[in-house]
C-alpha cells in the first residue's frame, strides 16, 4: 500500500498535514503526536517582522466549529529560524512555512529570507489584508493574486503554494489568477469570515468584531470548492476545511486534493493528524486501494 503523494516535486510519506495556525511549529503537540508519522507540519503564519496580533478576545466557540480573531501574532522570521526550524529538522516530516504579510514586500522579505533555509515547501496566506489596496485581502482580487503570485515565484526558491480565500464569488477565478501567476500549488480553503454576539454583554463576541469561521460547519462548502477548484486548474491541490476524521479526509480526496491540512480538530484532539492518516490507510486496505493516488479527483 503506497500512500505518499507528491506535492510540486516534494514527495510526502502521506497526505495527512497540519493546517496553519492550528499547530503552531510543532513545539506545543510534540508531546501528543510524533511528527515523524506526518506527511508535513505547516507552520504558523510567519511574517517579517512580529506581530502582535489583535486585542483580545480573540477566539469564540459556535455551533460546528470557532471563530478565530488572533490576526496572524507571531515572533517573525528572525525568531522563526533561530528557534523553530531547528526543531523542525528533528523529524523526519516535511516542512512547509506559513508566509504572511500587509505589501507584496512583506511577502518577498520572508520568502528571500528562506531561500538557503531547510524548508520544503512555501504557502503564502494571501487571506491578509492589502494595505496599499485599502486593506482588501490579497486574495479578493483576482489580478491581485495573479500579481503577489507571479512576484513572489520570482524570488523563491522553494515550490509555492497560494493558500486560497473563500471569502470570494468565484473560487475559480482566484485559482485560475494563481496558474498564471506561475503557482506550484494550491491550499484551500482559509476561514469564511463570520460573526458572533454574545447576547448577555450585548457585545461582539471577538474583539474584531468578525473573525475567521473554521470547524465542521464549513467542510461542506471547502468540498465543493476544492471539487470546482480541481476541475479549474492542472495543480497539485491541498484540501482543507472542517477535517475531523479520515472519512472527511477522504471526502476532499476524491474530490481532487492530493493532500489534506488538519486544523480545528487538533484543539479537540491533539492526536486527529495520526488518528487520520491511520484511518486512511484502513480504508484503503478495506477498499483494495494499492495506493493513494488511485482516489485523488475520483468522483467527476
Amino acid at each position: 500500500m503506497k500512500t505518499a503523494v507528491s506535492i510540486a516535486g516534494v514527495e510526502l510519506k502521506n497526505p495527512v498535514m497540519t493546517a496553519s495556525g492550528t499547530f503552531g511549529s510543532g513545539q506545543e503537540y510534540g508531546e501528543f503526536v510524533d511528527l515523524n508519522l506526518l506527511g508535513a507540519v505547516v507552520t504558523k503564519g510567519v511574517s517579517n517582522v512580529p506581530w502582535p496580533g489583535n486585542p483580545a478576545p480573540r477566539i469564540a466557540e459556535t455551533y460546528g466549529g470557532m471563530i478565530n480573531a488572533i490576526g496572524l501574532q507571531n515572533p517573525g522570521i528572525d525568531v522563526f529560524v533561530k528557534r523553530d526550524i531547528p526543531y523542525l529538522r528533528q523529524f523526519d516530516t516535511k516542512i512547509v512555512v506559513n508566509v504572511c504579510g500587509k505589501t507584496t514586500e512583506d511577502y518577498v522579505e520572508v520568502v528571500e529570507r528562506l531561500g538557503d533555509e531547510p524548508v520544503d515547501l512555501l504557502e503564502i496566506n494571501i487571506s491578509c489584508p492589502n494595505v496599499k489596496e485599502g486593506g482588501i485581502a490579497f486574495g479578493q482580487d483576482p489580478k491581485a493574486v495573479e500579481a503577489i503570485t507571479r512576484e513572489v515565484k520570482r524570488h523563491a526558491r522553494q515550490p509555492v503554494i497560494m493558500k486560497l480565500s473563500p471569502n470570494v464569488t468565484d473560487i475559480t477565478e482566484t485559482a485560475r489568477a494563481a496558474q498564471a501567476g506561475g503557482a506550484d500549488a494550491l491550499s484551500l480553503i482559509n476561514t469564511l469570515t463570520g460573526m458572533k454576539i454574545d447576547i448577555s454583554r450585548r457585545t461582539f463576541a471577538v474583539a474584531n468584531k468578525t473573525g475567521g469561521l473554521s470547524g465542521p460547519a464549513i467542510k461542506p462548502v471547502a468540498v465543493r470548492m476544492v471539487y470546482q477548484t480541481a476541475q479549474a486548474v492542472d495543480l497539485p491541490i491541498i484540501g482543507m476545511g472542517g477535517i475531523m476524521t479520515a472519512e472527511d479526509a477522504l471526502e476532499f480526496i476524491l474530490a481532487g486534493a492530493s493532500a489534506v491540512s488538519v486544523g480545528t480538530a487538533n484543539f479537540h484532539d491533539p492526536r486527529a493528524t495520526v488518528k487520520i492518516e491511520e484511518g486512511i490507510r484502513t480504508y484503503m486496505d478495506a477498499w483494495g486501494v494499492e495506493e493513494i493516488k488511485e482516489l485523488v479527483g475520483a468522483v467527476r
